[in-house]
């Protein structure tokens, strides 16, 4: 049976202190993470899934009113393991080449890019998340924003960044500030070397 198991931080808790205090990474990864961990491990259980990758968890409980419940869990654990590595000290800055050409022929340029980023971040009504993601039948980039867990897998998209704007990512921080943590996160947190990794897999790519 697939046991969801809350993963460790790739960095102390305080390393993306100014832009994300280890206050913050206390409470969202040590005890939000983790709700979703506990709930999602309760609710896979009878849920016909139980031999399922966390993958195919989160694509086939989507849409589905009896699996509600599994897919918000299953969906933000697959959200968070993520978003840990999307972050790192010193982040943010010149963006790897192969990527940044491709930024400038989809997304019009890499300012653009950011802009449009925080801006779908910024719009998110409530709790959600922003993305950069991929249309596996175009080959397109493309910024999304998504409402509560939802993410770019669970649409068939290749999700190759995201931010999360629920309240309890950003407001000890910051507040009511969203546009500010949004541009913290870009210019100073974002571990592009990651993003980079999840363009170029082949087998993150199958997954959508």
């Amino acid at each position: 049976m697939t046991q969801l198991t809350l993963p460790e931080l790739p960095y102390a808790k305080d390393a993306l202190a100014p832009y994300m205090s280890a206050e913050t990474l206390e409470f969202h990864h040590d005890k939000h993470h983790q709700a979703y961990v506990t709930k999602g491990n309760e609710l896979l259980a009878g849920s016909g899934l139980e031999n399922a990758s966390l993958d195919e968890i989160v694509k086939q409980s989507f849409g589905k009113p009896n699996l509600q419940g599994l897919f918000n869990n299953a969906a933000q654990h697959w959200n968070h393991n993520h978003f840990w590595k999307w972050m790192k000290p010193n982040g943010g800055g010149a963006i790897p080449g192969a990527l940044e050409k491709k930024i400038a022929e989809d997304l019009g340029g890499t300012e653009k890019f950011a802009a449009d980023f925080a801006a779908a971040g910024v719009g998110q009504f409530g709790s959600g998340w922003c993305w950069l993601a991929q249309d596996p039948k175009t080959g397109k980039l493309e910024i999304m924003k998504t409402p509560n867990g939802e993410n770019p897998l669970a649409h068939g998209k290749i999700t190759l960044l995201g931010c999360d704007v629920w309240e309890h990512s950003y407001y000890i921080d910051y507040r009511n500030r969203r546009p500010d943590y949004l541009k913290a996160f870009l210019a100073n947190m974002v571990n592009w070397d990651y993003v980079l990794e999840l363009y170029q897999s082949d087998a993150h790519r199958q997954a959508a």
